[in-house]
């Protein structure tokens, strides 16, 4: 395997989500080559399902693709929080639902090419009612979906969040063992 070396890394922006880096990389035939780099504190999300086997969802605004997205609750994780207190505190926010347990089903890197985002994904079966409350800039409407109306939003195109759509391949393999 050849070798990849970091000479460097240059903070060019700190913003409220994620840090961006320029990094200046020894290559293997030798020559130097800046390559973007994003670091990111990481997050959490949950696939929530209730006791009718529905599946809890969130649609909201996302500016980077200037349109409403259906996604799985999910937010940032806080300091000193784990991936699983995240994601459960993350449900009750947005859903207005809670758990007592959280199984894990996988974890996922967004995109690995510029980006260390790491997302753990819990599953939530045992939902209570709890009260949502939204960050001042949140705005959201929750939905419920059967995992076969998912899995064709997912196959047509309409659902396209790498989380979600990882999540609910998992939450579907996952019942199907």
């Amino acid at each position: 395997m050849e070798e990849y070396k970091r000479l460097k890394r240059e903070l060019i922006h700190k913003g409220k989500i994620i840090d961006y880096y320029c990094d200046y990389m020894q290559i293997p035939n030798g020559t130097v080559a800046e390559w973007d780099f994003i670091n990111h504190k990481g997050a959490a999300a949950i696939v929530p399902v209730d006791s009718d086997g529905n599946i809890i969802m969130v649609r909201q605004y996302r500016n980077a693709l200037e349109r409403y997205t259906l996604e799985i609750p999910a937010g940032g994780l806080n300091a000193g929080e784990t991936m699983k207190e995240c994601a459960v505190r993350e449900l009750e926010e947005e859903t207005g639902y809670r758990t007592k347990a959280a199984e894990h089903l996988i974890d996922i890197y967004t995109t690995v090419a510029f980006c260390n985002e790491k997302i753990g994904i819990y599953l939530a079966e045992d939902l209570m009612p709890g009260r949502q409350h939204l960050d001042s800039d949140e705005f959201l409407n929750v939905e419920k979906h059967s995992l076969t109306e998912l899995m064709e939003l997912i196959f047509t195109g309409k659902i396209e969040d790498s989380k979600t759509v990882s999540a609910l391949l998992a939450y579907k393999a996952k019942r199907s063992l």
